[in-house]
């Protein structure tokens, strides 16, 4: 997984208690990562239909939706796209003691394997929404961490 998704995930928390858009410049200085890095990530979400693009002076970025209807998931999938993190190769049609390919009719046990913990996987990042995450800052952070940040956000000008 990349490091954009920690970044967008970050973002849609913070999203959640902004007051309005938020701009990428401001978002990026906020966890201090590179204002163009950062923009990739905004845009990957935008592309997703989990931001929106909002023009103007105080344009910036809103979530499309409530925090409770994103999941986890749904902002993986839009930095780092679809696709299985697990590619099998078929290793076992390599090789002095290669299977022949006739023979590889089925996925091998480690294929099966890593199939299995990826659907564990998603299935977990499903079942936990941007909400959930903004709860666990205030349980983690204190009630008053959101708040702070949104009025930051609000108050300090770029």
């Amino acid at each position: 997984m990349s490091g954009g998704v920690e970044w967008a995930l970050h973002c849609c928390v913070v999203l959640t208690a902004a007051q309005g858009p938020a701009s990428a410049a401001r978002l990026a200085e906020l966890h201090d990562v590179s204002p163009s890095y950062l923009a990739k990530q905004l845009q990957a979400l935008s592309r997703a239909g989990l931001v929106q693009s909002v023009q103007g002076k105080a344009g910036g970025y809103a979530l499309t939706r409530s925090p409770a209807l994103i999941t986890v998931l749904d902002v993986v999938e839009a930095v780092d796209g679809p696709g299985s993190a697990f590619v099998c190769t078929e290793i076992r049609q390599r090789g002095p003691m290669a299977t022949p390919p006739e023979a590889c009719t089925a996925p091998c046990a480690i294929s099966r394997a890593m199939a299995r913990a990826e659907t564990a996987w998603r299935e977990t990042l499903r079942s936990i929404t941007v909400a959930d995450l903004a709860t666990d800052v205030t349980s983690d952070y204190g009630p008053g961490a959101l708040v702070r940040i949104s009025t930051w956000l609000n108050t300090a000008g770029t």
